[in-house]
C-alpha cells in the first residue's frame, strides 16, 4: 500500500508498505478521508512531538475491509472514524479516568502508523460507526470537533457569557459554534484574514476584529469595557495567548487550545492573575467526545459546509501540508484513494 512516511523533520516521503497481519482486536480500514492538521504541519516541522518512522494522519475515517476477531467481521463494510488517542488503562490517571492524560498515551498518526496511507490497522475500540450517508469530508471533522468539545466543556461557558476566540481557521469556527450552543449571549472572534472574518460572521460570531486595524485588546475593550468571561485561545502562537491574558475580564477564564511549539514561553505577571483570579486552563485532546462529536455534525449543530476545503491525493501530501500551514485553505484533506 501507499503511505506518507515521516522519517525525521523535514523528511515525509510517498512510499510503500506491506499491510501487516492483524493482530487479535485489529480492524484493517480502508481510508477515505484525512485530514491535516496544524500538528501536523508541526511534527514535520519538528516542533512538535512524534516517534519516527511513522505514517502520519491523526484525523481520518474509512470503511473496514478486515478484522481479525470472528465477532469484529460482522463490522466489515462499516464507514467508521477513528480515534486516534490511546490510553494504557493502568497508569495512576487512567484509573482516576483522565484517560487523556494517560502517562503512556499514544496515538494513531504520531506514534502509531495512522492515516495518510491506502490502508490503516485501528484497534476495534478506536474505530466509531458511522451512518453511510454522511458525507466524506465531514467525517474527516469528527477528531478535531472531539478536540474542541473537550475545550468547551474545559472552559465551562455559562448561559449569557462574552466568549472570545482568538484564531478564525478551523479549530476556532468550530470553538465558535460549540460556544454559541453552550450559552454563549456574545461571541467576538479575533481573525487578520478577511475571507475567514466572514465565515465567522456567517456562522453567527456577534463581532470579528481585525487585528491589523490595531490591537485586539483595545478594539475588546471598546465593545466590552470590563473584557469577555471566557477567551479562547486557538492559534498557538505565544503573542496571542499574551493577548488573551489581557482580554479576560476579571474572574475569567482564558484557555490555552492552541498547541505551541514546544520550549516557547510566554510573559506572565503573577500579581495579575492574582489581583484579578483568572482562571487559566489547558485543553489537551478529547477525552469520550468522540460519540458526542458525531452526534453534533450528524444532526448539523457544527455545520463545516461553508468551509474551504481543498483535496489532495497521497502524492500530494506536501502541498496538503504547505496550503495547511499558508492557510491558503481552511482545511486541507488528503483522499488515499483518489480525488
Amino acid at each position: 500500500m501507499k503511505v506518507a512516511l515521516f522519517e525525521k523533520p523535514h523528511h515525509l516521503n510517498v512510499c510503500s508498505m506491506d499491510i501487516r497481519r492483524l493482530e487479535p482486536g485489529e480492524l484493517l480500514v480502508k481510508v477515505e478521508t484525512c485530514g491535516v492538521c496544524g500538528t501536523d504541519v508541526h511534527i514535520v516541522e519538528g516542533t512538535s512531538r512524534s516517534s519516527p518512522p511513522v505514517v502520519l494522519g491523526h484525523e481520518y475515517a474509512g470503511t473496514v475491509a478486515d478484522a481479525a476477531a470472528p465477532e469484529h467481521r460482522s463490522l466489515i463494510g462499516t464507514r467508521v472514524a477513528v480515534d486516534p488517542n490511546i490510553s494504557c488503562g493502568t497508569c495512576y490517571y487512567c484509573r482516576r479516568g483522565l484517560v487523556h492524560l494517560c502517562k503512556n498515551l499514544r496515538a494513531l498518526g504520531v506514534d502509531i502508523n495512522g492515516g495518510m496511507a491506502e490502508f490503516c490497522i485501528v484497534p476495534f475500540a478506536q474505530a466509531y460507526a458511522l451512518r453511510a450517508d454522511m458525507p466524506a469530508e465531514l467525517c474527516a471533522f469528527v477528531e478535531p470537533v472531539s478536540c474542541a468539545i473537550h475545550g468547551i466543556d474545559r472552559a465551562a461557558i455559562r448561559a449569557g457569557d462574552t466568549v472570545v476566540i482568538l484564531g478564525g481557521g478551523t479549530i476556532g469556527l468550530l470553538m465558535l459554534q460549540l460556544a454559541r450552543h453552550a450559552g454563549a449571549a456574545m461571541t467576538v472572534v479575533v481573525e487578520p484574514l478577511a475571507q475567514k472574518r466572514a465565515l465567522a460572521a456567517s456562522l453567527g460570531a456577534h463581532s470579528v476584529l481585525d487585528p491589523g486595524l490595531g490591537d485586539p485588546v483595545d478594539q475588546l475593550r471598546e465593545q466590552f469595557p470590563e473584557g469577555a468571561d471566557v477567551v479562547l485561545e486557538c492559534v498557538g502562537r505565544t503573542s496571542t495567548m499574551e493577548q488573551a491574558l489581557r482580554m479576560a475580564r476579571r474572574g475569567g477564564t482564558v484557555e490555552f487550545f492552541g498547541v505551541a511549539p514546544i520550549g516557547a514561553t510566554i510573559r506572565l505577571e503573577p500579581n495579575m492573575v492574582y489581583l484579578r483570579e483568572l482562571n487559566i486552563v489547558g485543553s489537551h485532546v478529547n477525552p469520550h467526545t468522540f460519540d458526542r462529536a458525531i452526534a453534533v455534525l450528524r444532526s448539523g449543530m457544527v455545520r463545516t459546509d461553508g468551509f474551504t476545503v481543498q483535496r489532495f491525493p497521497l502524492d500530494g501530501v506536501h502541498d496538503a501540508l504547505r496550503y495547511q500551514r499558508e492557510g491558503l485553505t481552511l482545511k486541507s484533506v488528503i483522499c488515499p484513494q483518489g480525488l
